[in-house]
């Protein structure tokens, strides 16, 4: 199977574990599954069986509308189970494209026939794997310590692979802005309005920029794709959903329009918690009891988190900091004026900052 034409393939966190039958394949992901679980991560297991599948029991109700030609949801008080009709690999690929959103690791058993990476365990007569494994990155004899060794592997490969994410930068505006007499993008300080500012500081570190919202833009960003608030979504969640609907598999940089004292330094800094586990960086101010979500970071997997949220009827993005998943760290002391808002002239001080 060619990952030609899924561009997404390449960045998400799939890894294989591959050897015939009998080669102590499922032994090994278990130990791998409970260690990394242990480490504070979501894991999902793809298995690949070539005599097929046999996981209800003939004449149940659930059967009965899978034979009929349902895909069936099983639904019990801890647990659930989706059982759905095959279709060679484009259901993989889909399957893979639904579980990236959701889990820090996808663990392959068997699908040798895969581009992502994978290690071969070695049965006994056997050298060397099969030619058409492909992406090989570990052969693993029956005597080898197979674990220390697939842990130390994926140890270091996973963080590697979240980074292949690709880095967007999000400017939120409004139409309006009540409290403070005008709309804040449009207020000019040093010779650029705040929007025009906070895109110039995003594109330096974002592959690709785009402003949310339906305010006014000026002609000088007339390059920067404007997107429309996402509908029926209150507040700024309105637009951080606007752009992780627009582009669902990149890794999100947000910003707010009223951050006059935002730095570079501090949007590097938010960068720096992209690792596995963390979903999102909300960070917690001094003396404040909410994170800030509106100079944050989102991973895509916080996607389904804050829609979630929308469907509960809650608008706030800061909310998800109650689940797992989300860091709430403390910025660095000479960082932490970055987060300062501006929501009435007199917040700007008496240096005035606007012109």
């Amino acid at each position: 199977m060619s990952a030609a034409g899924w561009p997404e393939c390449d960045a998400f966190p799939v890894f294989s574990v591959c050897g015939w039958s009998g080669a102590g394949k499922t032994t090994l992901l278990e130990r791998i599954v409970r260690h990394f679980c242990q480490q504070g991560l979501r894991l999902a297991v793809v298995k690949h069986n070539i005599h097929g599948i046999n996981i209800d029991t003939s004449g149940k109700d659930s059967d009965r509308f899978f034979q009929a030609g349902a895909d069936v949801l099983l639904q019990g008080p801890a647990q659930e189970f989706f059982r759905a009709h095959g279709a060679g690999d484009r259901r993989l690929l889909a399957a893979l494209h639904a579980l990236a959103r959701r889990y820090d690791l996808i663990l392959l058993e068997g699908h040798k026939g895969t581009p992502f990476p994978k290690v071969w365990l070695l049965s006994d007569g056997e050298s060397q794997p099969p030619p058409d494994a492909g992406n090989v990155l570990a052969v693993l004899p029956r005597d080898a310590d197979r674990f220390t060794a697939l842990r130390a592997l994926l140890t270091e490969w996973l963080p590697r692979q979240w980074l292949k994410t690709p880095a967007y930068g999000c400017v939120l505006i409004g139409s309006r802005s009540t409290r403070f007499g005008r709309p804040k993008h449009l207020v000019a300080s040093g010779g650029a309005t705040w929007l025009e500012r906070t895109v110039r500081l995003l594109q330096e570190l974002a592959q690709q920029t785009v402003i949310a919202g339906n305010g006014y833009v000026p002609a000088s960003l007339s390059t920067i794709l404007q997107l429309p608030d996402a509908p029926g979504v209150e507040g700024p969640l309105a637009g951080i959903l606007a752009a992780m609907r627009w582009a669902p598999h990149a890794s999100w940089l947000v910003a707010s329009c009223d951050l006059p004292w935002l730095a570079t330094d501090a949007l590097r800094w938010l960068l720096s918690s992209r690792i596995p586990g963390v979903w999102a960086t909300l960070p917690m101010l001094p003396g404040e009891v909410h994170p800030e979500p509106l100079l944050a970071h989102y991973d895509f997997r916080a996607h389904h988190l804050l829609e979630e949220l929308v469907a509960s009827g809650e608008f706030c993005p800061a909310r998800i900091a109650a689940g797992p998943h989300v860091a709430t760290p403390c910025p660095p002391p000479h960082l932490a004026h970055a987060w300062r808002t501006v929501n009435t002239q007199a917040d700007l001080g008496p240096a005035g900052l606007v012109h």
